[in-house]
């Protein structure tokens, strides 16, 4: 049943992706005319290419020989301005691992010790709720004009913005945990440490994971816009290379494998979410 069931969701969502292309496609179609736009001619002149530069949005066999050109030979380089998917995939990967990493050493012991105690959560609540809501966007100049450093600046957005999920959720699901498990343990006289690791960290780690879950989309969302800013390597600062560049079938590329990362990412905290998930 659950088979067929997926069988036929696979169904629909190449159903789904096929009307896209298609109206894509025609949404793309050459016009009657041959002149090229204004901006593109002089685009075209300057870059020596003459009438190649056609104007409008790129039809999806031009994105899809965009593909087939960066996948063919994803880890060449050829300069600092010209580097393969897979190696400015992995640069932004690694600012988004270490940047999570400092994340989760810090959100889970202050949200274990927020979850626990009320009047914890009182005086350090007013100020997640104003620092949660700042744009990356916002942190970018006051990092870069204190660590003097592109890309730690790049991690320490990271850092900041994708904490606080992971803080609130750890918090809440410390918080959450049944009292009568929390009384057991005290009863047997069991210490912190191990009431911590054996009663609360179990009963909690659904709402910690979901926490994380979220944390890691944030951490992925903000790296794009930090390499934009920073430059130097990366997705982000491939991305707005390309755009400075007029080519859009790189830039769909681009923004299409962002968005696959994305999924990866989110599927493995799915899956260890499911992990620590109990069920009757």
């Amino acid at each position: 049943m659950i088979k067929a069931q997926t069988l036929k969701a696979a169904f629909i969502s190449f159903m789904l992706f096929a009307v896209f292309l298609g109206a894509w496609q025609l949404a793309t179609l050459p016009k009657d005319s041959t002149t090229l736009a204004a901006a593109d001619a002089e685009y075209a002149a300057l870059m020596g290419k003459g009438a190649e530069k056609t104007d409008g949005f790129p039809p999806p066999a031009k994105v899809g020989r965009a593909f087939v050109e960066y996948l063919s030979d994803p880890f060449y380089d050829k300069g600092p301005n010209d580097k393969g998917i897979g190696i400015q995939m992995a640069h932004s990967l690694a600012r988004v691992g270490l940047g999570f990493l400092l994340a989760v050493i810090v959100a889970l012991p202050l949200g274990f010790l927020i979850g626990m105690s009320p009047l914890l959560f009182q005086a350090f609540n007013p100020f997640i709720q104003v620092l949660k809501p700042i744009s990356p966007l916002a942190w970018m100049p006051l990092a870069l004009y204190s660590l003097k450093d592109s890309s730690i600046s790049g991690i320490f957005v990271i850092f900041i913005c994708s904490i606080w999920p992971m803080l609130i959720n750890t918090a809440f699901g410390v918080a959450a945990v049944r009292r009568d498990w929390i009384n057991v343990a005290r009863t047997l006289e069991v210490n912190p440490l191990r009431k911590a690791f054996l009663v609360i960290l179990p009963a909690a780690a659904p709402t910690i994971l979901t926490g994380m879950r979220i944390s890691m989309g944030i951490a992925w969302l903000v790296i794009v816009a930090a390499e934009m800013l920073v430059g130097g390597t990366g997705i982000g600062y491939f991305v707005w290379n390309e755009w400075n560049n007029l080519a859009l079938p790189n830039v769909i590329f681009a923004v299409v494998m962002i968005g696959v990362v994305g999924m990866g990412l989110d599927m493995i905290f799915g899956a260890l979410q499911k992990l620590v998930t109990y069920r009757e």
